[in-house]
């Protein structure tokens, strides 16, 4: 008995699938009848039908309504011109009841016998408006009660309800011509960068103050992500007074109910969907709000086409089913009255686009939907995190539970395997699962004990039944047909009573209206199984083409033939329909008793990889799909590995660029950052378009690209379906020919945020023409334009750029041209652009540092000149994080201009001045600007001429500055004297976590006042000095609880360092390169490893310590400190 009870619950399980909503919405309000107070008895007419005097009555009926008035001497003609006088319509309607109100029921009998008395629909509006309001919201409300508990299944913790819509520009080629999993497999569960979104709550409402609400909206998704859930709620929502409170009436439709209409007016299909409707011409005018809800519109059988529309714009004239919804849908009819369209995106192109005034989307769920959803329904003995393992490691399930609908056919099929005990048994694929889900159907009508049944196995009453669905499936698929009458049942063998209470009841859903009665697949993929099936188990004795079912074709012997024709005929397709038939074809060549037809399969699939062709399509790379439902995996891995790796140069034959563009598909982890660099030419690029549309970090870093491949990036950039985000060009070839057609692309493009053109040869006018982009373009917040020879031409271009563009957050010319007068242009843009941040890299690497957090820029300026200027604007921009002024030659003068620049500044974080021409007067300066600036965090003198007398002006400005947290002053000829100013000063300063003082003769006496302030201060991490601080170090390391990083870069005393790290036990990185330690120092460190087992990190680099060497602190390491890292 528990046993059957464990079946039964599998089953209601299964039987929720179909309900679309299962994990996407929380709906679990109470339900509360729309109820008003009670009125007072003795309240006038007048007052009790205010709201609707104001909303309803016309012009032409208000001045009926004063002559009546006037002749039943109600008003004087001085209340009549009052009320004319009033303004505005409304304002002529409240005049007129305050006139009435005064007159108490001598005003009020008359307009009540007036309004009882006249025919006209404004007067039944009045009267029994809020009676019908009420009367049809009790009546949806009660119908919708009954899917509540199937669209909250998901939880609380999902509550979808404030889940936003995707507001979309229109639907891309990929939406409308895919298969349903190529869309959600592409997207990975995530959302695009410029999507806009919206709650639901807000779907007819405008976007702006300025707009207007919409007429017509369409929601489009996939089958299974929640349209239909999506309606309830709304439905529900506004029957509670919660949605669209100035809606009078909404009437919702099915596509599926319309199916079984022929030839009916507006009014007569109102008036049979809501029978307690007694006057559908009331609702449908114009003086009534009304919304029509279509739902579903990919399941209404006849097709709508827009160019042969009969027109008719009477609601009382009968035309057929489609001119009807074409009418509506077209504005000809009903005008006035909101529309709401559902529909997965391939059936929704066919409205046409100027139609629609809103389009939006409902999201997939994404990897957290995913796991809240297995811990909230499949907690107990720890089996939601074993699925999610399982998920994890199969893309291809994944794939499939980023639509709602099956992630319960998914996670269901899993818990019910590992409980019977077969957890190692789990399907690897598709076709493997929805096998295993149709055993577990079957299982529950007839248990078998615990021992898997395959779909083949399936006896009795079941293997027939399962013959009979999937020959409907099949030839349903073919038609488009998803939805099946009692009819359709029985042309196909299909007992109705039996469908209802045997295996078919987890498989079909039978729904049920006033209208109608219908039965679909739980989800169109196991529609595409069970038809995949029939194909399978027909073929081996099918004389016949099985796609033509009624028609005579030339013969087709044996299976071979029959499969081969399936593939071609998906192949040959225009869109995506046959695509995931044809892996479940695949798929069920996998078992082992398989083996001969699979290896025939396999190699018939590769051939068709290898017969090559100019461009990867979709249905190319389809081909990849089938393999991997085939299980024949080693080319996809291979591929796979090359990519991870970076090593595809030379690799990308025909097959393994199809193969490329499924990775781009199915696994996150290449789509994030497909790296290309050094293995695309012009013929590959054009092969690979439409799948590198799906990447959103695109390395195509040295491949020597022209200006020709440009355009073919260009065209990639402009497409609808484009994902790109970040794109690097590097190191190419690219002029500016090539930045034209980049140009052109970023006028268009709203995806790519980061783009990168380091060390190519655009020039000033290949600087201008993406100027003058950036000027419109409102996305890309990061251009790196370095070492691209632009001259000062091209530094003006950028300077009025930076005028006008408020989201550029990151522009790099470093190693340009600009000179000093480019400089000062570009500074001046600073002053007047003070909205925005700035940052740049400091290295030459292809991607933004992650240290940032918020918008930055580094500049490349030239000489005193253009350091004045910049200066000058740091006086007025407080909002440049971070300014680079490496090898600019800045003398005294300029820095004299910057420090007082600093004084003034609020907003500067880091200051890089490497490699100047900066003395002991601009230190000077600089050590008062550090008294007065609290902003400044990163300092870089580096490689200047301080001296012991520059840098001792600012060893006593950091005794008091609380804001530097790195100071850099390397190569500055700094001696004892200076080290040991700095040293007092790290008594009193808590902040410097960085001090280099590499390349200074510092000497004996500088070492150890650094080392004896070191036992004070407990802020500093880093430090970086010369070989004699090794010997001291070892007599303070050991009560130092804050040094993390020790660098010794000459011959260093290793035998002193080893005996201090046997004491120390807070050093965590150790670095030693180049200071030839040779084999006696490695086996000192390594002795010292044996004690010491909190370093996480040594350098051993240029030390000459051989393998013997290396042996040594490798067996030490793995030993005491296995986390540990060891370059040598």
């Amino acid at each position: 008995m528990e046993r059957k009870a464990h079946y039964d619950s599998i089953l209601d399980r299964s039987k929720r699938i179909t309900w679309q909503g299962d994990c996407y919405r929380d709906l679990q309000s109470k339900y509360q009848a729309g109820s008003s107070q009670a009125e007072a008895e003795d309240l006038g007419w007048v007052q009790k039908h205010q709201n609707q005097l104001q909303r309803f009555i016309t012009a032409p009926f208000l001045k009926e309504l004063l002559i009546y008035l006037r002749k039943e001497n109600v008003l004087s003609l001085m209340e009549e011109s009052r009320i004319k006088e009033a303004g505005h319509l409304q304002d002529q309607v409240e005049m007129l009841s305050t006139i009435l109100i005064s007159k108490d029921n001598q005003g009020f009998d008359p307009l009540q016998t007036f309004i009882e008395s006249s025919d006209s629909h404004i007067a039944q509006l009045i009267m029994n408006h809020d009676t019908m309001i009420k009367e049809h919201k009790e009546v949806l409300l009660r119908t919708h009660e009954q899917y509540r508990g199937r669209d909250s299944l998901s939880g609380p913790k999902h509550h979808i309800p404030s889940r936003a819509l995707h507001l979309l520009e229109g639907l891309s080629d990929l939406q409308q011509k895919e298969n349903d999993l190529m869309q959600v497999g592409i997207n990975h569960g995530g959302r695009r960068i410029h999507q806009r979104q919206l709650c639901l709550e807000r779907q007819f409402e405008p976007l702006t103050r300025v707009s207007l609400p919409p007429r017509l909206s369409l929601t489009v998704g996939v089958a299974g992500i929640g349209k239909t859930t999506c309606v309830r709620h709304f439905i529900r929502q506004w029957s509670q007074g919660v949605f669209c409170k100035d809606v009078s009436f909404i009437l919702p439709f099915s596509f599926s109910e319309l199916n079984s209409l022929e030839k009916l007016s507006a009014e007569s299909l109102v008036k049979m969907a809501f029978p307690h409707l007694k006057d559908p011409s009331l609702i449908l005018s114009s003086s009534c709000k009304t919304m029509l809800i279509f739902d579903g519109l990919d399941e209404f059988q006849s097709p709508l086409n827009f160019a042969n529309v009969t027109p008719c714009s009477d609601p009382k004239k009968e035309v057929s089913i489609e001119d009807l919804i074409m009418n509506i849908i077209q504005g000809n009819l009903l005008p006035d009255t909101a529309v709401w369209v559902t529909s997965r995106p391939g059936a929704a192109s066919c409205i046409p686009g100027g139609l629609i005034d809103r389009v939006t989307e409902i999201p997939e769920f994404s990897h957290q939907d995913i796991q809240n959803l297995l811990r909230h329904h499949f907690l107990e003995m720890d089996f939601d995190r074993k699925i999610w393992a399982h998920l994890k490691s199969h893309k291809a399930l994944m794939v499939m539970c980023y639509i709602p609908c099956i992630c319960w056919i998914v996670a269901d099929t899993l818990l019910y395997i590992m409980q019977n005990g077969k957890q190692e048994s789990l399907p690897r694929t598709c076709t493997e699962l929805l096998a295993h889900f149709c055993s577990m159907q079957a299982e529950v009508i007839e248990p078998r004990g615990r021992e898997p049944i395959k779909v083949e196995q399936l006896n009795g009453s079941n293997r027939k039944l399962l013959g009979n669905l999937g020959r409907m499936a099949f030839y349903g698929l073919l038609k488009h047909k998803y939805i099946f009458s009692e009819q359709d049942l029985r042309a196909y063998g299909i007992d109705t009573l039996l469908a209802q209470c045997s295996f078919a009841a987890g498989i079909l859903l039978r729904e049920e209206s006033a209208m109608h009665i219908s039965y679909r697949f739980i989800h169109l993929t196991l529609q595409e199984f069970l038809a995949a099936t029939y194909y399978y188990v027909s073929s081996k004795r099918a004389i016949f083409d099985l796609f033509s079912e009624s028609t005579v074709s030339w013969p087709k012997f044996g299976f071979q033939n029959h499969f081969k024709n399936a593939i071609q005929r998906s192949q040959d397709a225009n869109n995506g329909h046959l695509d995931v038939f044809v892996r479940f074809l695949t798929g069920l060549l996998c078992p082992m008793m398989m083996a001969v037809r699979k290896a025939w399969a396999a190699e018939y699939l590769q051939g068709l990889l290898v017969s090559g062709g100019t461009v990867v399509s979709m249905r190319k790379t389809n081909l990849a799909y089938c393999l991997q439902e085939l299980q024949h995996t080693e080319l996809l891995r291979s591929v796979e590995e090359d990519l991870r790796l970076g090593s595809l140069a030379g690799k990308l034959t025909w097959p393994n660029c199809i193969v490329l563009g499924y990775l781009l598909h199915v696994s996150p982890e290449c789509n994030e950052q497909t790296n290309l660099a050094a293995c695309l030419n012009f013929l590959t690029v054009k092969c690979l378009l439409p799948q590198l549309l799906y990447c959103i970090h695109l390395r195509l870093e040295n491949n020597y690209f022209k200006d020709d491949v440009m355009e073919l990036l260009g065209s990639l950039l402009t497409a609808k379906d484009c994902r790109i985000q970040k794109m690097s060009l590097a190191d190419n070839l690219i002029s500016n020919k090539g930045a034209k057609a980049l140009s052109r692309a970023l006028l268009v493009n709203r995806t790519l945020t980061s783009l990168n053109l380091r060390n190519n040869n655009i020039g000033s006018k290949g600087a201008k023409l993406i100027a003058e982009a950036l000027k419109m373009n409102q996305t890309l917040i990061s251009i790196n334009f370095q070492n691209n020879t632009i001259e000062e031409e091209g530094a003006q271009a950028l300077a009025e750029v930076l005028q006008c563009n408020r989201k550029l957050v990151s522009l790099n010319i470093r190693k340009n041209k600009i000179g000093a007068d480019g400089a000062e242009k570009i500074a001046k843009a600073l002053r007047t652009n003070v909205d925005v941040d700035f940052t740049a890299g400091l290295s030459d690497t292809s991607m933004l540092p992650v240290w940032i957090i918020s918008s930055n820029s580094f500049i490349y300026i030239v000489g005193d000149k253009g350091t004045t200027a910049l200066a000058e604007a740091l006086t007025h921009n407080h909002t440049l994080l971070s300014l680079q002024l490496q090898s600019n030659s800045i003398s005294n003068k300029g820095m004299t201009a910057l420090t007082k620049a600093l004084r003034l500044n609020r907003g500067l974080m880091s200051l890089n001045l490497k490699e100047n021409s900066i003395g002991v007067e601009g230190a000077k300066n600089m050590a008062q600007a550090l008294h007065e600036n609290s902003t400044l965090k990163d300092l870089d003198l580096t490689a200047n001429l301080l001296h012991d007398e520059g840098v001792q002006a600012i060893a006593g400005s950091i005794k008091l500055n609380q804001s530097l947290v790195s100071l850099h002053l390397q190569w500055n000829f700094i001696k004892s004297m200076a080290t040991k100013a700095l040293a007092h000063a790290l008594l009193f300063n808590n902040t410097i976590t960085l001090l280099d003082l590499q390349e200074n003769a510092i000497g004996d006496e500088g070492v150890i006042s650094l080392a004896e302030a070191l036992k004070t201060n407990t802020s500093l991490c880093t430090l970086w000095c010369f070989l004699q601080i090794a010997y001291f170090l070892i007599f303070f390391l050991w009560p130092l609880y804050f040094l993390a990083y020790v660098g010794i870069y000459r011959k260093g005393r290793a035998k002193a360092l080893a005996n201090a790290l046997k004491i120390n036990r807070n050093l965590k990185s150790l670095n030693l390169q180049e200071n030839s330690l040779g084999m006696d120092g490695a086996i000192f460190i390594a002795t010292a490893m044996k004690e010491n087992n909190h370093l996480q990190y040594i350098n051993l680099q240029g030390n000459s310590i051989g393998k013997s060497g290396a042996k040594v602190i490798s067996d030490a390491i793995r030993v005491s400190a296995p986390a540990c890292v060891v370059d040598i």
